[in-house]
């Protein structure tokens, strides 16, 4: 009896959603012991959903990270929300991540959708992220005005960043998951491309070396990806929207695109483990972010 109750699998799509800059890719980084989303202090720094997988002998835990829910004022923002509202639909364990300074109002709309789905008996967790960066007093009163807004929810108040009540968030998932054979193989850590993870890299550091519209007007694309024994060479272009954005993210003799080469380089190498040869480009693709045939091309589609 003991035997055939060891064999059963259990398998689901645990789905991370919440407003910008909660610490969703922190504690999606946290659940899958991988660096797989971009992390920075910017709001709006995850474009696409992420997904990253975690493999027991008996359990899959698919999860997927998603840009934080907003109000779209172009159409590359309209694709990032329609990302968001896939995690919604199949969901077996979905994770709501707010933080002490977030409101039951910034969207409305989208947690409605959330309530709708813990009524309907999909099972939601309630996350209070960033506890270190708040009171005892104030933290129950969040936790009392969180199980008010969703009653059906488990809540679960942790430090993504300090790693506090991951582990009891980690083995919670675990049991809600339902019994199933594993989606994917069990040596997948992801269903993302190495080039995607470039783009995502050097993306990276152009949000942390640039201020203001730079870095939401950036796009970046891997021309080409060659694998030696000893070495990988890339080229990689990066897209803005104006000529005047290309001088800034060149910069004088370009000095700052060479500075975004080199962090970009050094966190590629310590990904792969191998040597990097880097070569960036800059290239203007006017107004990208409203056309609609250039963001399919930039892999912003749900199909």
């Amino acid at each position: 009896m003991a035997d055939n109750q060891s064999t059963v699998h259990k398998s689901g799509f645990v789905n991370i959603v919440g407003n910008p800059n909660v610490g969703k890719s922190t504690l999606m980084n946290a659940l899958v012991g991988e660096r797989l989303s971009i992390i920075t202090s910017k709001a709006q720094t995850t474009r696409h959903r992420i997904m990253g997988i975690v493999n027991g002998e008996d359990f899959q835990m698919v999860y997927s990270d998603t840009p934080g829910v907003l109000s779209p004022n172009y159409r590359l923002q309209e694709k990032m929300l329609e990302f968001s509202r896939s995690a919604l639909v199949d969901a077996d364990v979905l994770l709501y991540v707010t933080e002490p300074q977030d409101t039951a109002d910034r969207n409305a709309d989208f947690l409605e959708k959330v309530k709708r789905m813990a009524a309907a008996g999909t099972k939601v967790f309630l996350i209070i992220n960033k506890i270190d960066l708040t009171t005892q007093e104030t933290l129950e009163s969040l936790v009392a005005f969180w199980h008010a807004q969703l009653p059906e929810a488990e809540i679960f108040p942790i430090s993504a960043q300090e790693r506090f009540g991951v582990e009891q968030l980690f083995e919670a998932i675990k049991e809600a998951l339902p019994v199933s054979p594993p989606f994917f193989p069990k040596d997948q850590l992801t269903d993302k491309s190495e080039r995607f993870f470039v783009n995502e890299i050097i993306r990276e550091k152009i949000l942390m070396n640039y201020d203001k519209e730079i870095p939401y007007s950036v796009e970046v694309e891997v021309e080409s990806f060659h694998e030696e024994e000893l070495l990988i060479r890339i080229n990689a272009v990066i897209y803005c929207e104006r000529e005047s954005q290309k001088g800034i993210i060149i910069g004088k003799a370009g000095s700052a695109l060479k500075r975004v080469g080199m962090q970009a380089r050094q966190e590629i190498e310590d990904f792969f483990q191998k040597q990097v040869f880097l070569q960036l480009y800059v290239k203007v693709d006017k107004d990208w972010r409203s056309n609609t045939g250039r963001l399919r091309h930039y892999g912003y589609d749900l199909t």
